[in-house]
């Protein structure tokens, strides 16, 4: 003879909407402190940029100052020096960007190839990307030195007469430009690497298969499956290279260099603030940098939901 439990029944209706409820507030549990540091860190400091922005804040002086309305954006933007510092770093930009997508993808596909001591090659590729930016700086100012510097040393061998690297406003920019482009190639060749790993064997067996040589290939196979990953890169080069600061002041020196021929944004922003103490005013210059950035990532966020669609 069954015996039957009153409390049986019941027992699965009360439990139900428990465990809904419950399943119902993991998400947000798990997501919410995360957000509470994403206002905190990240939220807040734009917002308190943004107040900031608006006074004429300076640091002799507490508070936020008198109020002065969209005053530092007018001066901002009619200012000279405004425009050479961004036109700086948005050459700067792209004398970093394009040869770095470009060699890293090289270098890529040669470490990708190779069959012995390939990890040597990954790690001669990476090891400049962990060095410091002084130790970088160091080592580039005396390789652009003038008379006894490494590089003119080189072309003295073969005739050549070299430039001013840091003392002529041609070439200070470039020449930064070009210690970057060594410093930081390890990144986006790690990022090609891993996007490499992952483009499936039987994909390229096929294109073979059909006829299609190696440059076919990598023409029609390999680079189309790389967007994304070139995409990527390219925004993060080109966000990294706006916010550029440290190899500049390190290499070519407070200002820029000669005729402030290398003065970046950033730095136009530190000399408004802890220079000239107007902290109002670079918080202005900062945030019309911010909504450049801005712009920049919501272009690839546009490319990448295009791609996304296309495939």
């Amino acid at each position: 003879m069954a015996v039957h439990s009153p409390t049986a029944p019941a027992a699965g209706p009360r439990a139900a909407p428990t465990a809904v409820r419950r399943h119902h507030w993991a998400g947000p549990g798990m997501v919410l402190p995360f957000l509470l540091l994403y206002l905190l860190f990240m939220i807040g400091p734009v917002a308190y940029n943004l107040v900031v922005s608006l006074f004429n804040t300076s640091l002799v002086h507490s508070g936020l100052g008198p109020f002065v309305g969209l005053h530092n954006y007018g001066e901002a933007l009619t200012s000279a020096d405004f425009w050479h510092t961004l036109w700086h770093t948005v050459w700067f930009t792209v004398l970093t960007t394009v040869p770095l997508v470009a060699l890293s993808l090289a270098l890529a596909l040669m470490a990708e190839r190779v069959r012995r001591w390939r990890w040597l090659f990954r790690t001669v590729f990476f090891a400049p990307y962990v060095l410091p930016v002084s130790a970088v700086a160091l080592v580039f100012t005396y390789v652009y030195a003038d008379r006894i510097g490494l590089l003119q040393h080189l072309l003295s061998l073969v005739g050549i007469t070299s430039p001013g690297w840091l003392s002529d406003p041609r070439w200070v920019l470039p020449s930064v430009a070009a210690a970057t482009v060594w410093w930081t190639l390890g990144f986006t060749f790690v990022l090609y690497l891993a996007a490499l790993q992952d483009i499936p064997a039987d994909v390229l067996e096929a294109a073979a298969i059909d006829g299609a040589g190696p440059v076919r290939r990598l023409r029609h196979v390999v680079v189309p499956m790389l967007g994304r990953t070139t995409a990527l890169v390219t925004v993060l080069q080109v966000i990294a290279s706006l916010k550029v600061f440290d190899q500049v002041y390190l290499i070519a020196g407070s200002g820029g260099g000669p005729a402030g021929a290398a003065r970046s944004s950033v730095e136009y922003v530190y000399d408004s603030g802890f220079t000239d103490m107007r902290v109002g005013y670079a918080a202005t210059v900062s945030f019309l940098l911010f909504l450049v950035m801005l712009a920049v990532s919501a272009v690839w966020f546009a490319v990448s939901r295009r791609t996304d669609q296309g495939v």
